[in-house]
This record gives structure tokens, C-alpha cells and sequence, in this order.
């Protein structure tokens, strides 16, 4: 009744519907804000703060400073041979005007490179670190480059996790648009090819393509409510309401078609159609919906920012499948599906009925089969492993590609983002430096570092720990003092550089000290290296312990990868039997059966099992990787386990209704997977397709993993699980499908 009256409403009001949509769409665009705007570029920001890598950070504060929310390091470096005095003076200019930039809290000297060919600057950036503010400051930080009138042969370079992000951002956003173009481009390809008309297509996705324009700008106003949003967000909800919308669409469509056949006027069939498959759209959603918004449970900010901001935007979908669509259908009539026929005909078995009609005769030797290809596929997880990440990496060509780059080449010390241990001391350290040297002398024979720098080597030359306590003495802190030193002072400029870079090491209290280190377990961003933090975290404590530190930690790239790792596979399990309940309960309302449920979730559990194997097969065992990524796993859970079940509850909630009008349960579920098999996998190509262009123009080897493994997955559902398995253990179960409504006792005929 529900739903009978959403199709009156919906037919009867279709132009008023029709123009409220058309006028919402362009003033949510121009009212709200734009959700890249809202974007946070780092994962590293959705952690809990209790993560030991979060307290690390806090821990260096000293050399930030409380107003800092990023840092960004600029490489000044001569092609060839060392730098000359004119090119210092234009990276003082540069240093000098960063500093003078509105966002810009600090700049440090972080000294000069071993060859002398390059110099590295750390300049801190205000809280106004993400969105589009981010992208002005890196842009101004930039502009400072050619203003400094450098010398022919030197050049700037900014990079560090925040410039990477916003050279990522960028990429992403050109991935994201060419995402949106061939997504679209398929779509409309497949539709023509499934439908046979010209308007159909274009009806089918408009709805999609509207809500996907709204959601942007309302999931970009969530976020004052606290809904955080991230790069791989923006790309997922085009893939999701496009894909997810074109099934809902091709769901009710395919529904008005039939009753058309079926003798049925225009806006009767519109509403019949409605009436029959909105309760199947409408679960369909919930199932996603419900999985995504029990991502509120994750400790994991990027999983809570997730699941609510693409619920949102499938939410918007779901009204738009249910008003906007079936008052479409309703203006254009039967010349949506022109030149199709949609004349009264008599419905064949097709070949998706011959086939259920084959299964269900032997349904056991379907059921064997099916299990034995599902545990070759399950095999594939042997050695299964996950790796982590806190940033997408510098795209190729980029400025913070080359400045990497650039660094990795002349600072050994700092290669791609060293391990940074951290100690704070009760007192300052200035006047004692025989602690830092034991400090220093500890993390070197350390078992997990092959190579650490701190104070008394921050560049060419060395300091000792005498020269180190009596150039504080003279001086002061190293962070206090210009890139040049006063002519009355009768320091040798090296030296006077080389305390200077000090800065970075030595907070100017002196009661914060930190220091750099190169693993022996791999090079950063590796497995092996994020793998190795807890022993790493282990030496730090004990060296923390041997000079009296009262606070440690470890703050670099694989620290944060580590925790962040954990923290997504502890929320895996947390939420799993979360979304097993919420689905369970679910098909059992949709299917008034206690019985179903069970079997449906545990045939998508097992496509799901076999498509986390399927990946670790291509990517790692294969693909050389050393892991998948870690956010696979559970968003190729939450797609499998919802989205699979969009299938199971049209296909089923089909046999009910054929069972429901007296036919045996084999001639209901031949009926059911007759007329609904095309619809299946129409539906399934589209949203697979959707993922694999994702997976091809995605851009990182991350959302790559995403795309091709959420596909097969989809692919492997709906030509397997669904038309193969679920109709062979229905056979199987007889009555006992609809256990305990009274279909179960229905006497067949």
C-alpha cells in the first residue's frame, strides 16, 4: 500500500515533480559548498587520538608549533656542483618570504647537503591546512619560487605529505572527472545494447547523474555536523550512485516494460511497476545504506566519514529512483522504449529461465560445483597480508615528485620521510649535550636502524658536543637566528650554518629532542617497514629509559601507516557481525522468512571470501605487491555483502511474488529468474563496469585494487551466486524458504 500510493503520488504529480528536482539540483550547486572544498588531502587525519603516532606528533609539537597543522620542505638544489653564494642568497629570499606569507607559522633552515649541492627549508602551515585553502598556500609558497630571482641552474622544489596531497589532489581531480566521462560513456553504451530503444537509456540515468550533482554539495554541508570527507570518498560516490543508481533504475524500467507487454496503459504500468519494485528498490538501498552508516561504529575517521557521507548521497538516490523516475516514465509513456515493442506479447522462458530451469533439476550437482570453485578461490588468501598508507604519493612530473626526488638524491638522512624518534626531558638539554650524545650513540647501535643523524651531524662538518653547548651559550637557540650571521661575530659560517640546522633537532627550550633514522628493516612506504614499528617503537622506549626521558615516540610515515592498519582491521571485525544482523534483518522483513536470509548472506560471504582471494592472487601472489591495500578488505565487504544483496532481494522478492499467486516453487523460480535474469545482469555489467573504470582511470595502485576487485566481485555474484546458487539451494529448501509466513504452508499447484 506503501508503495502503491509513492506510484499514485509520483504519476499523478509528475511535472510538479519533475520541475522541483530541476530547480533543487542548480541551488544546491550555487547555495552549498563544492564537496572537493571539504576534502581532507591526509589519512593520517582521521586517526583516534590516542594512536601512538598521533601522540608522537603532539610529542613534536615543539617544532611546529601549536598553530601548525602541516609542514611542507622546500629543496633548493644546483644541477651540478656546489651551491654558490648567490644561490644561498636567493633561498634566503625565499625563506624570507615564506615567512612573511599570511598561512605560514614558521620556516626552519634544515641545512645543506653533504655534496653542497642542495639546501632544505621546513616551513610549517597554519590550521587552514586542507580544502581549497591548502591548495592557496602551496600555490603562494610556490609563487615565492620564481620571485626570488634564482640563478641559471638552481631551483625550488615543495614537498612533504601536504604538497604531495595537493599534487594528488589535483591528479585526483582529473582522475575523478575522467572517472565520471567513461563511467558515463559505458553506462549509456550498455543500456542501448540492453534496452534496444533510444530514450530508455537517457531516462534510466538521468535520475542517476541529478542525484550525483546534489549529493556533492549536501554531503559538503554534512560536514559542519561533523561527516568528514576524503579524496577517495569523492571518487567512490560517482561510482556508487551512478552504478548503484542505473540498477535501481534498470529495476523499475525493466518492470514498466513487462507490464506494458502485459496489456497495461502507460501510467497504469508506471504504477503497477512501482508498486511491485519500489519495496525491491527501496530494500535494496536500505541494505546499502544500513552496511554504510554502521561504519559510525569504526574508531577509524576515514571509515566514520565514509559510510555517512555516501549513505547520504545513496539516500538522494533512492528518492530520486522513487519520485523523479516513475514521473519520467510517466510524461514519455511508450516512447521511452521506441523503437522497442511494447505491444501485448506472450512472455518466453528466454535463455536465463532455461537455465534456472536446468539447475533446479539438479540442484545438488549445482551447489557441489559452486562450493568447489569458491574454495579454489579461497585459497588464493594463503599469505594474505595488507599494507598501509598516510598519503597517495607525488604524482609523476609533479614539483613535490622532483623535490623528493631531489632530496632522496642529496639528504641520505631524510630519504622519503625518515623515522623521526622523539624524547622530552623534564629539563633543557642545551647545557648538557653528554645526554644527547648517549642518546644519539644508542639509536645508532639500535637493532632496528641502520643509520640515525641528530645534532651533532644535521650537515658538513660535524659538530661535538663542546662546540654544540658553547655555540648555544654564544648564540642561544639555533631557531632564533638569521641564515646569515652578524659580522661581529667571529664564527666561521659553516659552523655557523651547521649549528643553525640544529633547529631541527633541539627544540628552543631544549626539553624536546628528536632525531632521524633509516631503517635496516626496508626503505619507507614498504611493508617491511611498517611492519617493523612495533620493534622499532620497542628501541626507542629503551633508549628513552637509558637517558631519562620522561615521554618518547616515533613519528614518521610508517608509523602512522602502521596504526592506521590496525585500526582498520580492528574495525573489520568489529563491524562485520554489525552488517550481517542489519542485512539479515532486513531480507527477513522483505521475505516474511527466518529461513532465507541465512543462505542468501552466506553465499555473498562466500563470493566474498573468494574475491578477497581473487585479489590477493592478482595483486600480491602475481602483481608483486606487498600487500593489499588496507581499506580493501573492508570496503569490498561492505559493497559485496550490500550490494550482493540488491540481486538476492529482486530476484527473490520475484520467486515470492510468482510463489505467492500458487505456482510450485520450481515454476515460480524458472518465472523469477526468467523475467528478472536480464535485469540481473544488466544491472551487474553496469555496476561492474562502473568499478573497473574506476580501476583503470582511478589513478593510484590503491583505488586500482578497488575497482578490479569490487567488479569481479559483482561479475561473480551476478552470473554465479545468483543464478546458479541461490536458485539451487531455494529447490532444495521447498516450502521451508518462506519459514514462518504462510507461503510455507501454501499447498502448491
Amino acid at each position: 500500500m506503501i508503495f502503491n500510493s509513492i506510484a499514485r503520488f509520483s504519476v499523478r504529480f509528475r511535472w510538479l515533480i519533475i520541475i522541483a528536482w530541476l530547480i533543487a539540483v542548480p541551488l544546491a550547486v550555487k547555495t552549498l559548498p563544492s564537496l572537493s572544498s571539504v576534502a581532507q588531502t591526509s589519512n593520517t587525519a582521521f586517526l583516534p587520538t590516542n594512536a601512538a603516532s598521533q601522540k608522537a606528533a603532539n610529542l613534536a609539537q615543539p617544532f611546529q608549533g601549536s598553530a601548525t597543522a602541516a609542514t611542507v620542505e622546500v629543496v633548493a638544489v644546483r644541477g651540478s656542483g656546489p651551491l654558490t653564494q648567490a644561490d644561498k642568497n636567493a633561498t634566503t629570499r625565499v625563506e624570507q618570504a615564506a615567512g612573511k606569507l599570511k598561512d605560514v607559522s614558521f620556516v626552519h633552515d634544515q641545512g645543506f647537503s653533504a655534496d653542497g649541492q642542495a639546501q632544505q627549508l621546513l616551513v610549517g602551515i597554519g590550521n587552514a591546512a586542507y580544502g581549497n585553502d591548502a591548495q592557496k598556500i602551496i600555490d603562494n609558497l610556490r609563487s615565492t619560487f620564481s620571485s626570488a630571482g634564482a640563478p641559471a641552474g638552481l631551483s625550488f622544489h615543495a614537498t612533504g605529505s601536504l604538497a604531495e596531497s595537493i599534487d594528488s589532489e589535483r591528479g585526483g581531480n582529473t582522475a575523478r572527472n575522467k572517472t565520471e566521462g567513461y563511467i558515463l560513456l559505458l553506462i549509456i553504451v550498455l543500456l542501448l545494447l540492453v534496452y534496444r530503444s533510444v530514450l530508455a537509456p537517457i531516462i534510466t540515468l538521468i535520475p542517476a547523474g541529478l542525484s550525483l550533482i546534489i549529493a556533492g554539495p549536501i554531503i559538503a554541508e554534512s560536514t559542519k555536523i561533523g561527516v568528514q570527507v576524503s579524496l577517495i570518498t569523492q571518487l567512490l560516490l560517482v561510482v556508487l550512485i551512478l552504478g548503484a543508481g542505473t540498477d535501481y533504475g534498470l529495476f523499475l524500467v525493466f518492470r514498466v516494460r513487462e507490464e506494458l507487454r502485459n496489456g497495461l496503459e502507460p501510467k497504469q504500468a508506471v504504477t503497477r511497476a512501482l508498486s511491485k519494485v519500489g519495496e525491491t528498490i527501496t530494500f535494496s538501498a536500505a541494505t546499502v545504506i544500513a552496511a554504510l552508516l554502521s561504519l559510525l561504529l569504526a574508531t577509524f575517521g576515514f571509515y566514520k566519514g565514509l559510510g555517512p557521507a555516501l549513505a547520504i548521497g545513496l539516500g538522494i538516490m533512492l528518492l530520486s529512483a522513487l519520485t523523479f523516475l516513475p514521473a519520467v516514465l510517466a510524461v514519455f509513456g511508450r516512447r521511452a522504449f521506441w523503437p522497442s515493442k511494447t505491444r501485448i506479447t506472450d512472455q518466453r522462458l528466454g535463455f536465463w529461465g532455461k537455465l534456472a530451469d536446468r539447475v533446479i533439476e539438479r540442484p545438488v550437482v549445482t551447489l557441489v560445483a559452486g562450493v568447489i570453485l569458491f574454495g579454489v578461490l579461497i585459497a588464493g588468501m594463503i599469505g594474505y597480508s595488507t599494507t598501509g598508507f598516510t598519503s597517495n604519493g607525488s604524482p609523476a612530473g609533479s614539483d613535490s615528485a622532483k623535490g623528493a626526488a631531489a632530496i632522496a638524491a642529496h639528504f641520505p638522512a631524510a630519504n622519503n620521510n625518515p623515522q623521526e624518534p622523539v624524547f622530552r626531558f623534564n629539563s633543557s638539554v642545551w647545557n648538557s649535550a653528554s645526554v644527547l650524545q648517549k642518546a644519539q650513540s644508542e639509536l645508532a647501535v639500535a637493532p632496528s636502524f641502520a643509520a640515525i643523524a641528530g645534532p651533532f651531524n644535521p650537515q658538513v662538518p660535524t659538530l661535538t658536543p663542546a662546540e654544540l653547548v658553547a655555540l648555544y651559550q654564544q648564540l642561544g637557540p639555533p631557531a632564533n637566528l638569521p641564515s646569515t650571521p652578524p659580522s661581529s661575530l667571529n664564527i666561521p659560517i659553516k659552523l655557523y650554518e651547521a649549528y643553525r640546522a640544529t633547529a631541527q633537532f633541539i627544540s628552543p627550550d631544549g626539553k624536546t629532542v628528536q632525531f632521524y633514522g633509516i631503517l635496516k628493516a626496508g626503505p619507507t612506504g614498504t611493508a617491511a617497514a611498517m611492519n617493523a614499528i612495533p620493534a622499532v617503537r620497542t628501541d626507542v622506549a629503551n633508549v628513552a629509559k637509558d637517558i631519562d626521558a620522561t615521554n618518547n615516540g616515533l613519528l614518521s610515515v610508517d608509523a602512522f601507516s602502521y596504526d592506521i592498519s590496525h585500526a582498520a582491521t580492528s574495525d573489520l571485525w568489529r563491524i562485520i557481525p554489525v552488517v550481517l544482523i542489519i542485512i539479515a534483518a532486513l531480507l527477513a522483513i522483505l521475505l516474511r522468512s527466518l529461513v532465507a536470509p541465512w543462505y542468501l548472506i552466506a553465499t555473498v560471504g562466500l563470493s566474498y571470501l573468494a574475491t578477497l582471494g581473487f585479489a590477493m592472487l592478482v595483486f600480491v601472489h602475481f602483481g608483486n605487491n606487498p600487500g593489499l591495500n588496507f581499506i580493501l578488505p573492508f570496503l569490498l565487504f561492505i559493497f559485496s555483502m550490500a550490494l550482493g544483496e540488491d540481486y538476492n532481494i529482486l530476484v527473490m522478492s520475484r520467486i515470492r511474488e510468482e510463489a505467492g499467486s500458487h505456482k510450485a516453487l520450481k515454476a515460480a523460480i524458472t518465472k523469477a529468474i526468467g523475467v528478472t535474469g536480464t535485469t540481473v545482469t544488466s544491472a551487474g555489467l553496469i555496476l561492474a563496469g562502473t568499478f573497473t573504470v574506476l580501476g583503470i582511470v582511478g589513478g593510484d595502485s590503491q583505488v586500482q585494487q578497488i575497482g578490479f576487485a569490487v567488479a569481479f566481485g559483482i561479475l561473480l555474484d551476478t552470473f554465479f551466486v545468483r543464478t546458479l546458487l541461490v536458485p539451487s539451494i531455494a529447490v532444495m529448501l521447498g516450502r521451508w524458504n518462506w519459514w514462518p509466513s504462510k507461503l510455507s504452508r501454501q499447498t502448491e499447484v
